[in-house]
């Protein structure tokens, strides 16, 4: 049974996307990510050297700042600020870079539903532009259960004021960025089908929320293509090549230059990661 939206999308129709790189000129990375009328600035500054207080020095460490369009920051705000750093600790080689600080600045420009998730791709496609070296991309969305039992994807602001509970989803993007060999080198683990945050709020029952789950990760293949292509065609280096460099330093403290290439591709070979000494 198909349920009807006020905006006359299906259940599982995503809003129109849209992300763009570089928008901000004095940030060291920054993007944009819309979908539908929701749109969200991030911006990337460091790493710089130091950490913050009861942070580990032998590792990176981010902090969050949110800003709402208008008014004070309130207690939804302060645990979207805690979400985004935690999801983004987890994506982050934090070895790479070690008692560095690096800030990420959240500005609301219009939340017409789904805020967080918009954020959170936000800020995942900053961190590319800023060349913050990551463990693997990622791509949030938000399922909704109506009153009905129905799931319903991406859901606007008059659509979340209805609905009885939803989830806030973060999955790995469906191509694993670093071979297994070089991100067993960088402490990380290469992950395809697993989940990296959930966020519910209302009444869930377990199978709605696995039910959730099933249709936030096959939603969540179009949002990685959308993302990969939009950060392939902004990336200006060697375009002739499907993939995007990520800048590193060497983790064995040489001053060194190592880019990982990650392709659009199924299978990901040995010889695909480029060193440039």
């Amino acid at each position: 049974m198909e349920i009807d939206r006020a905006d006359g999308r299906t259940a599982n129709q995503l809003r129109p996307l849209a992300c763009s790189r570089n928008v901000l000129n004095r940030a060291h990375g920054s993007a944009s990510w819309s979908q539908g009328e929701t749109k969200v600035l991030a911006a990337v500054y460091g790493p710089k050297a130091g950490t913050n207080k009861n942070e580990n020095p032998e590792k990176a460490c981010f902090e969050v700042t949110w800003k709402p369009k208008t008014g004070q920051i309130g207690k939804a705000e302060k645990e979207y600020e805690m979400i985004l750093k935690r999801t983004v600790q987890s994506i982050c080689l934090s070895n790479v870079n070690p008692n560095t600080t690096t800030s990420i600045i959240i500005q609301v420009v219009h939340d017409d539903g789904a805020l967080l998730p918009c954020a959170i791709n936000a800020a995942c496609a900053a961190l590319v532009d800023a060349g913050i070296p990551l463990k693997h991309l990622a791509v949030a969305i938000c399922c909704c259960v109506a009153q009905n039992g129905h799931v319903i994807l991406d859901p606007n602001k008059l659509e979340e004021q209805t609905l009885k509970a939803f989830a806030y989803l973060v999955f790995p993007n469906s191509i694993i960025s670093l071979p297994s060999e070089a991100s067993s080198k960088l402490g990380g683990e290469p992950m395809e089908h697993g989940i990296i945050t959930s966020v519910t709020q209302g009444v869930m029952p377990v199978d709605d929320y696995f039910h959730c789950l099933d249709r936030g990760r096959a939603a969540t293949s179009k949002l990685s293509d959308f993302l990969r292509k939009n950060l392939h065609l902004q990336t200006p280096n060697n375009p002739s090549k499907a993939g995007l460099e990520i800048k590193l330093k060497q983790w064995t403290g040489r001053e060194v230059d190592v880019f990982l290439v990650i392709y659009q591709f199924s299978e990901i070979e040995e010889e695909d990661l480029w060193r440039s000494f």
